[in-house]
């Protein structure tokens, strides 16, 4: 496109989406191999050395946040600092390692780069501290605001918002809080990938039971203690008032949990804190309020995803044995992400669904036709089409004996 009239974009990755950095100079390390001080910033997240099983308890004390239930915020592991490094840059989301292992968003800026858009300029990203909830993440939205104003000043263009997963919640509550005036003169549009709007039943396995996220390194049980301490893993419980109220959740030997006994549910699993953490988190973007600009929202369909955990006696202290599936991306149901169905006619805006059939959750931010599509909008020429074939070509292959 032409770039002095093409609008520009703003990447705002999920959960575990960009990178972190970390310094240290601990009261106390839990091995004696830990640093305990460290004169440079070094990678927290993703360091791929420090999940190795020998090192991964000084990784879990760096990355965990402590919870005060009197002041009812987070903080950083005593003696350690954590910064998102590269604000503005698309490199803390193209690539979450330094030895550039572990792709995010890099298909999708290089595609976009492809279109004539260049990198830090026109296609930039705002990473943030994942681990906490835009309650306790005040400064970010404020770097968020001045980043489109510097963009619009620019170029004199409105400015996409793109954001995937859980970024998709932070885009919101961002939007949730500017006047109209601003979003109709700095936001072009919002468009959503994967947002599990209604929450995500996952979120309540990783509390009970862990799940060790393709780090296959780490039991599930070790990596529970940080998963906990995230309070993102909190602020993405299901939605109380979106589903049937029987909907059970977690089976377990001894009782069902639905969306009304989450109080239960925490005392049972012996985490206290998350009741609060939760009741700090649930509203934010709970009643899911329009946000006030053009919104494509796009999502995967047709791939079993787990809606209910069955667990055995060991329940907390194992994996599920058992799940019960339902309609979805594999990792969020279509229940929860087809919510933002619900601004249709809730907004003088335009809100455009498409739903892409057959593709898993992670694989959205690369799928090409999903990158199509949104070249397309960024092209002013969708068509927005209300489901998009996007499972692998079978055409040729012999079915059958």
């Amino acid at each position: 496109p032409n770039l002095q009239s093409a609008p520009q974009d703003t990447l705002i990755p999920g959960n575990l989406g960009n990178r972190l950095e970390a310094k240290v100079n601990k009261p106390a390390i839990v091995n004696w191999f830990c640093y305990k001080k460290s004169e440079q910033w070094f990678s927290l997240w993703i360091n791929l050395n420090m999940l190795l099983p020998v090192l991964v308890d000084c990784w879990i004390d760096n990355i965990r946040l402590v919870y005060d239930r009197t002041t009812r915020r987070s903080s950083n592991s005593p003696g350690v600092q954590v910064r998102v490094p590269g604000f503005g840059q698309t490199y803390p989301v193209e690539f979450l390692d330094n030895n550039r292992l572990t792709g995010y968003f890099h298909t999708m800026v290089n595609h976009l780069v492809n279109m004539g858009y260049v990198r830090n300029e026109t296609v930039r990203s705002a990473p943030y501290d994942w681990r906490l909830a835009p309650n306790e993440n005040v400064e970010y939205f404020q770097q968020l605001k001045d980043l489109v104003e510097e963009m619009y000043e620019q170029h004199q263009h409105p400015v996409y918002l793109l954001g995937h997963s859980m970024g998709c919640h932070y885009t919101l509550y961002f939007l949730n809080h500017q006047p109209q005036t601003w979003k109709d003169k700095y936001i072009k549009g919002f468009i959503s990938l994967g947002a599990p709007w209604g929450g995500a039943v996952k979120a309540l396995r990783v509390l009970a039971s862990g799940n060790n996220d393709g780090v296959p390194m780490i039991s599930n049980m070790k990596i529970r203690e940080e998963q906990r301490m995230t309070v993102t893993n909190l602020w993405l419980l299901p939605l109380q008032s979106v589903r049937a109220k029987d909907h059970v959740f977690i089976s377990t030997p001894t009782f069902n949990y639905t969306g009304q006994d989450y109080n239960r549910f925490f005392m049972d699993i012996g985490f206290e804190d998350g009741w609060y953490m939760w009741e700090d988190t649930k509203n934010l973007t709970g009643d899911l309020q329009a946000p006030g600009v053009e919104v494509w929202c796009m999502y995967g369909v047709g791939l079993p995803t787990p809606v209910t955990y069955i667990y055995d006696e060991k329940f907390p202290d194992e994996d599920p044995v058992d799940y019960v599936y339902a309609d979805g991306d594999d990792t969020v149901d279509s229940l929860s992400m087809s919510l933002c169905k619900r601004w249709v006619g809730e907004q003088d805006k335009p809100v455009h669904v498409t739903e892409y059939r057959g593709l898993p959750h992670l694989d959205i931010v690369y799928n090409e036709k999903v990158l199509t599509q949104i070249q397309q909008i960024l092209e002013g020429i969708s068509e927005t089409p209300e489901e998009i074939d996007a499972r692998p070509d079978t055409r040729g292959k012999r079915t059958g004996n």
